[in-house]
């Protein structure tokens, strides 16, 4: 997250005699309201007036009652609603230059001078012309008298910011846009529920027809569908054969469910349609299945959004308020993405301008361009699932044993880790073995096989079976197990206890040589507290879980005034969950291990809350990461806000406990933890074809998702990071986060502004390397 500002500058004066309009258009997505309340309260913080534009470009228009003041208290409660709550409408008004015309004087007679539009292209395509035309407009309000010289002289340039509100994920220059995950959460849970109907038959398949490409693809990689037709890449001549044969050899091996996703706009080489009822026809009439056609319409787009959305609409409000106010004159129009973990700035037409680039090369019969175009998380995401879902296992076997082995504490997501580890280990010939229990079971009992994971994407927990046992009392039977079974690699899943316990065997490869063989370590924690990724498996669909308990929690004083709730959540000393979940539902309050707090700061928070309930929000939220202090316990904490807001407020308190390790993997977690299982098995394929010997010096490394790309590290550089007491890394990235979560509780604190985050380029840079070995 990049906070931007020139160094030295007073943050909460940077917007002073400034003025900032929101407006979201276009199809409404769910995370729409987290960015808007971003961006009123980020604008806020700095100065600036912000100003609501009710129902779009069509309330840019009209002007009067649509463009309305913001305040703090008017973006409260905003967090948890889908849609959008300032509203989107079409409107063809301002696609005409009379329209436009109208919508630049009712800005300027509110001083207005910087726009932040959130939609898709169609819409900050609109913002760009607008701003383009600026002077021009100007000049003929004048002229008509509708507006002064000295207004137009205040009012000399437009600034504008976009940030990508769309469940389709279709804007060029962004790895995620607002709302996409959110869509997937909702065709995920229909999806798992046409997979429970499934039982009830052995002869099942279920077509199922999504709005757009990139649902498609990633629903195809969380749920492992047999099939996916996607627009940008045409099946070739006799799919429909290919298909039926594939379905005939899953139900032979033991399937009782097929399912096919169909994107809607999907054709075949010659261009012809591919339609969900044509795919039902096809498998009905050559197989004989029971085959059920579904097609998901507005639920995509409806329900509550999800943790992660909340989270970058979040970020990406903030980055857009700085972003706008440091523009000037010379600076181009541009938007706000996101790009791995990083949030970034592109030129907005360059962006717009990629994006049409696809639909020309579509039409022109360039599918490998267009799927390169979209950008690398959609190439990445098409990449694994042709890996996982078209190849059929080859005949020659590479006479390689790869064993897989859960540790630590159970988590979602680690069954499709393993689950794409093991298919793309028999893809490779590899003779893939499984390990039950963590280090205390590597005593291999049989080989695990593609029909025995076939369904584990959605399954939570681990089927493997997991314990927090570290090898080191076990080294001389587990070297032995590994000559044993002659096992040339090892794939951990797992934990803190998963990193501490390969660093174990790397220390023991000097008496036991059988342990000198490449490791790949893949973080699956719900604590998210492993060096070397920024992300665990598990932790997306914890942070969920929190999220949602968080949002029913509030609900429930609905009709009480005055309320504060205190609630502990899990991490050990890892403050990322109670941090990232005060950051998607709104808390007051979160206190961590990482960011050492007193009584002092106790006694500011409860004031804090004390004016709250002075003004229209009279509901609290405090977070209490699990270990944050040794004192300063959840019970005391209770304690202490119910006995000072005697009179102001009453409290309640809940322990959330392991239901934040409980439920089905989110989308995120399931493709998250399918990309991590087959890039580590590819990555051990390579290490091994490259060996000359059993040695390998620098051979076990942690599998991460760092910035801006998955990264593998060597264990020995990681141990310089890591603080194994509290058992975190030294530097967390989120950390950097903290300060906005309290801006949007409206503490008065400093927002560090010495980050900078230059402006970047689509259509001419080159695209960043995304597998690389640190040495």
């Amino acid at each position: 997250m990049a906070n931007i500002s020139t160094a030295g500058v007073d943050p909460t004066k940077m917007g002073v005699g400034r003025a900032i309009a929101v407006l979201t258009s276009g199809g409404d997505a769910q995370g729409m309201n987290a960015a808007v309340r971003a961006t009123v309260r980020v604008g806020l913080y700095t100065g600036a007036k912000v100003f609501f534009v009710h129902e779009g470009y069509q309330g840019l228009v009209d002007g009067g009652d649509h463009i309305r003041p913001a305040t703090w208290e008017s973006v409260s409660m905003m967090l948890q609603l889908g849609g959008t709550v300032i509203g989107s409408a079409r409107c063809k008004d301002f696609q005409t230059r009379e329209g436009r015309l109208k919508a630049a004087s009712n800005l300027v007679k509110l001083g207005v001078t910087n726009l932040c539009v959130i939609g898709g292209d169609g819409s900050l395509t609109g913002a760009n012309i607008f701003r383009t035309e600026w002077s021009d407009l100007l000049k003929d309000l004048i002229s008509k008298g509708k507006i002064t010289k000295e207004e137009a002289k205040t009012s000399s340039h437009l600034n504008i910011v976009g940030m990508v509100g769309s469940i389709d994920n279709d804007f060029c220059g962004t790895d995620m846009t607002i709302g996409t995950d959110s869509a997937l959460h909702r065709i995920i849970e229909v999806v798992d529920s046409i997979t429970t109907t499934a039982q009830r038959s052995q002869i099942f398949c279920s077509v199922i027809l999504l709005w757009h490409f990139y649902l498609a693809l990633v629903t195809a990689l969380a749920c492992g569908a047999d099939w996916v037709f996607i627009p940008e890449m045409p099946p070739d001549d006799g799919w429909e054969d290919h298909l039926c044969r594939r379905l005939t050899e899953t139900r032979k091996a033991g399937s009782r469910l097929n399912v096919i996703i169909v994107a809607e706009g999907a054709i075949n080489k010659a261009g012809k349609p591919i339609t969900c009822d044509q795919l039902k026809d096809l498998v009905t009439k050559r197989l004989g299945y029971d085959t059920r056609a579904t097609i998901l319409g507005h639920v995509q787009r409806g329900g509550t959004p999800s943790a992660f959305d909340r989270v970058l609409g979040s970020r990406m409000g903030v980055e857009a308020v700085m972003a706008l106010l440091e523009a000037t004159p010379e600076t181009p129009a541009c938007v706000v993405s996101l790009s791995g973990n990083q949030a970034v700035r592109l030129p907005l037409m360059e962006c717009v301008q990629v994006t049409k680039d696809v639909t020309v090369a579509m039409n022109e019969g360039r599918f490998d361009d267009a799927v390169k175009l979209r950008g690398r998380s959609f190439e990445n995401n098409w990449n694994t699932y042709k890996l996982l879902a078209h190849v059929r296992p080859p005949e020659t076997k590479s006479n390689i044993n790869v064993a897989i082995l859960n540790v630590g504490a159970p988590c979602a997501g680690m069954n499709a880790a393993v689950r794409a580890a093991v298919r793309i280990g028999i893809i490779q010939g590899h003779n893939m073995l499984a390990v039950h229990d963590g280090f205390e079971g590597l005593a291999l009992e049989k080989p695990i096989t593609w029909n025995i994971v076939g369904e584990w994407t959605g399954k939570g927990g681990s089927e493997l079976g997991t314990k927090r046992v570290l090898p080191g009392k076990y080294m001389e039977e587990i070297s032995l197990n590994i000559a044993k079974y002659n096992i040339h690699a090892l794939v951990i899943i797992g934990g803190f206890e998963a990193f501490s316990g390969a660093l174990e065997m790397v220390q023991g490869r000097g008496k036991y040589e059988e342990l000198c063989i490449p490791m790949v370590i893949i973080p699956a924690t719900v604590s998210n507290n492993l060096p070397g990724s920024d992300f665990s498996i598990g932790a997306d669909t914890a942070l969920n879980t929190i999220t949602s308990t968080c949002d029913r929690i509030k609900q429930s004083a609905a009709g009480t005034k005055r309320r504060v709730f205190i609630i502990e959540t899990m991490g050990g000393y890892c403050g990322y969950l109670a941090t990232m979940a005060g950051l998607s539902a709104g808390a007051d309050a979160a206190y961590i291990y990482e960011e050492k707090f007193g009584i002092r700061d106790l006694e500011r928070n409860v004031e804090h809350l004390t004016e709250k309930m002075k003004t229209t929000v009279k509901r609290g939220l405090i977070l209490r990461n699990e270990n944050c202090s040794s004192n300063y316990t959840t019970d005391f904490i209770f304690n202490l806000y119910s006995e000072e807001g005697k009179g102001v407020f009453d409290c309640r308190k809940n322990v959330l406990g392991h239901m934040q390790q409980g439920g089905t993997p989110t989308p995120f977690d399931r493709n998250f933890a399918t990309k991590m299982g087959a890039k580590a098995v590819l990555w051990l394929t390579e290490k091994l074809k490259e060996s000359t010997g059993i040695l390998f010096v620098n051979s076990a490394c942690v599998l991460g998702m760092r910035k801006r790309g998955l990264v593998l590290q060597p264990l020995a550089e990681l141990k310089e990071e890591t603080d194994f007491e509290h058992r975190i890394p030294k530097n967390q990235w989120w950390l950097k986060l903290r300060p906005i979560m309290k801006i949007l509780a409206k503490y008065k604190i400093s927002l560090d502004t010495s980050e900078h985050t230059l402006m970047e380029h689509v259509i001419s840079k080159k695209p960043p390397v995304h597998m690389t070995l640190t040495k």
